[in-house]
């Protein structure tokens, strides 16, 4: 049976993709987040010498990025106001929001296809709006890029910490796949692994700054998402599938 450690939390929900595939190729799949979320202090949020205060609207790339946003304001004591807009990657996080605030859609702002990219005609639409946008400490120039192509005013501050996940000294890393999601991912691995050989281990990353943080690390890349591998549960069936023709 082949041993397939995926480097995030487990789904959910039992009728997971990932299930599916495991059952068919007789897989046992192992969910080990590689990389952990942790809160900033205000200390450290005030060092950035940026106020959230003044800013009417806010853009959110995650779940995450919601909790640590609101938590810290609680923090800092301070007020979010009744009209303040929202502009979200996707469906899923706007909606997170009914955790922290009313949800009105009038206020509440996302792209259907859940891209990044594709908020920005709503951000232009509202180009009058002073944006702020919460990163992780692991963050891309992806909003500053958006913000600046909108052409509105706008402030970026990191208020949360991604950093790796620490693996105990009896923990081994005896898989026939990995599959990473970030960066940071690869990191934590040279963190936890310095020793690590690659050998036959099939190794599949998503997302191009990954990709290319596994190849720095002198790391081959087996799989990576293509038109016919949208998800990484068809990069694992395409895997299984080599296995099972001996091209693995």
């Amino acid at each position: 049976m082949a041993k397939i450690l995926i480097s995030q939390p487990r789904p959910q929900t039992t009728k997971s993709p990932y299930y599916e595939v495991a059952e068919k190729y007789n897989l046992e799949l192992v969910f080990r987040p590689f990389i952990k979320i942790e809160p900033m202090t205000s200390k450290d949020f005030r060092s950035q010498h940026i106020s959230v205060g003044g800013h009417t609207a806010i853009v959110f790339t995650s779940r995450h990025a919601i909790d640590h946003f609101f938590n810290l304001c609680k923090e800092l004591r301070v007020t979010i106001p009744t009209d303040m807009k929202y502009f979200s990657v996707s469906e899923q996080v706007s909606l997170y929001l009914q955790k922290y605030v009313q949800y009105r859609k009038r206020k509440n702002f996302f792209p259907e296809s859940g891209k990044l990219a594709d908020l920005l005609p709503f951000i232009q639409k509202h180009n009058k709006e002073k944006y702020f946008a919460p990163l992780s400490s692991a963050h891309n120039d992806d909003i500053f890029n958006l913000l600046e192509e909108a052409g509105v005013e706008h402030d970026e501050a990191v208020m949360y910490y991604t950093v790796a996940n620490d693996f105990t000294a009896d923990e081994k890393l005896d898989y026939d796949m990995l599959v990473f999601f970030s960066p940071e991912g690869i990191h934590s691995l040279a963190k936890n692994f310095p020793d690590f050989k690659q050998g036959k281990v099939c190794i599949a990353c998503l997302g191009t700054k990954t990709i290319n943080e596994a190849e720095k690390a002198g790391l081959r890349v087996d799989l990576t998402p293509t038109p016919e591998l949208r998800s990484v549960p068809a990069m694992i069936e395409e895997f299984a599938k080599r296995l099972k023709n001996g091209k693995s």
